[in-house]
């Protein structure tokens, strides 16, 4: 009896990019027996490919892609060129997503196997590959005479700032790099990485909590660090408007007494991780990264240290933020929970905002603010109907959205510089210098140190009140401390 044969309707697919990573991606479709997918043709922006052949398939302008898919019910759009800018990769996302196409990327060639590609490398675009921004360019002379042969302290060494500005300062070859945090497990994964990387003589990984002034003593006397990256932070709005005197103890007092000592121990250079929530704070987190901000530009005044501050918004990826939140919602099924439809964010990624904080700590002279370009706010709502649809899900069907109100301290919008603060430009495009209003030492170091004192009380009434007194820009939104701005 005569088998009976079957034929396979292969599944249509544009190839963007007609270079060699176009080819390979064909070849790779073409030589995968298991994979049913024919190439209906190569999208090129360059117009002299055009109507040209290759490898059997023909050239096309971005401009007909619309026929090609009624045409050919194309499934899938794969990605082959490398470093393709974020305005054209959005374009082309967008139009996927309009399409109901499915988007690959290919990896680049440093991660194929074996210096082969293989169609299981192939993966979809994400959220963050979206908002990317192009790259930055950093004044690397300057950065390297910072960095070059110096001991560097990093404090929140484990965190998504810290981690990172660790990755990019040992680039410039320091003496050492200090890795200090509290949390252990996460600097022990710090520790491992760095291990697998890099020579043990050009890093330590130090246990420490910069509330203990005692234990911070100890690491400066010890390593004698030339520049400090004070990243260690409670950042967390609702948590810290929910503990306010936990804001106090580690974002006020942890500064200080890392500051104090950063002058005491002679260092050069003390570069302040901060935040756009300092910006007239409506919630104690960023008033008292505002507070910690005032501290160190008034003993800056008084000392040979440079104190230097870097403010931006929200980091793409970093650890409890909205994206990782979303994509794990999407994953259960949903809902996808967002606090107001209006709320808008700022969003840079993690290495960007590193290199920027490395790029103006270099040419800091000290007492600067500086604020980083974080170019257009995005609506949350908008970025997660985004990630629904890159899922291959449908909002409504497979998955809902919820709104669930604004959290205690949370603004719709966040502000890079107050309405009475202006900038002035430097000479990188995407930093600038807010002008900001100056304290002196002796007026701010006494109530500082009275804020600290009203930890021990726990009254969390008299503690806010004590910061609103220091900041008076700081009116609480959509909490129980808005009583107080009355």
């Amino acid at each position: 009896m005569k088998a009976e044969t079957r034929s396979v309707v292969k599944l249509s697919v544009l190839i963007y990019g007609a270079g060699e990573g176009g080819i390979i991606t064909k070849r790779t479709l073409d030589r995968d027996a298991a994979i049913k997918y024919k190439v209906v043709g190569f999208i090129d922006d360059d117009g002299s490919k055009k109507g040209r052949s290759l490898e059997g398939a023909f050239v096309y302008s971005f401009s007909e892609m619309d026929k090609l898919a009624k045409e050919n019910g194309v499934e899938s759009v794969i990605i082959s060129v490398q470093n393709l800018s974020p305005a054209k990769k959005n374009e082309i996302a967008d139009w996927c997503l309009n399409n109901n196409v499915r988007l690959l990327n290919v990896p680049p060639a440093t991660k194929w196997i074996n210096g082969e590609l293989s169609f299981n490398q192939l993966r979809g675009v994400n959220i963050e590959d979206l908002l990317e921004r192009e790259p930055i360019k950093l004044d690397n002379d300057i950065i390297n005479a910072q960095l070059n042969n110096k001991v560097i302290l990093i404090t929140g060494a484990a965190g998504s700032i810290g981690s990172e500005l660790s990755r990019q300062c040992i680039k410039y070859n320091p003496s050492k790099i200090i890795l200090l945090d509290q949390s252990e497990s996460p600097l022990h994964d710090v520790e491992l990485e760095f291990g697998d990387k890099f020579k043990k003589e050009q890093f330590e990984v130090v246990i420490a909590d910069v509330r203990n002034g005692d234990r911070m003593r100890n690491v400066f006397k010890t390593f004698k660090p030339n520049i400090v990256f004070h990243a260690a932070a409670y950042k967390h709005v609702p948590m810290m408007e929910n503990n306010p005197s936990e804001s106090i103890l580690n974002n006020i007092l942890g500064t200080k007494n890392t500051a104090d000592l950063a002058v005491e121990f002679g260092v050069q250079k003390f570069v302040f991780v901060s935040t756009d929530k300092a910006v007239n704070p409506t919630n104690v987190m960023g008033a008292s990264k505002r507070i910690a901000e005032i501290y160190i530009q008034s003993l800056g005044k008084k000392s040979t240290t440079k104190f230097i501050t870097t403010r931006f918004g929200n980091v793409l990826g970093s650890n409890g933020s909205v994206i990782p939140r979303f994509k794990k919602q999407i994953e259960n099924g949903g809902p996808v929970t967002i606090t107001d439809p209006n709320i808008t964010r700022y969003f840079m990624t993690i290495p960007e905002a590193c290199q920027l904080v490395l790029e103006a700590g270099s040419m800091g002279k000290g007492g600067e603010i500086f604020v980083f370009d974080m170019g257009k706010s995005v609506k949350i709502v908008d970025l997660a109907r985004k990630m629904i649809k890159l899922s291959g899900l449908e909002e409504g069907r497979d998955i809902k959205i919820v709104f669930t109100g604004l959290r205690p301290g949370e603004k719709l919008y966040e502000e890079l510089l107050a309405d009475a603060e202006n900038t002035m430009p430097t000479h990188h495009s995407q930093i600038l210098i807010g002008k900001v209003r100056e304290y002196e030492y002796g007026e701010v170091a006494k109530v500082i140190e009275e804020l600290i004192k009203l930890f021990d009380t726990q009254n969390n009434n008299k503690i806010v009140q004590c910061m609103k007194e220091l900041v008076p820009e700081f009116k609480s939104n959509n909490s129980v401390f808005e009583r107080l701005d009355n």
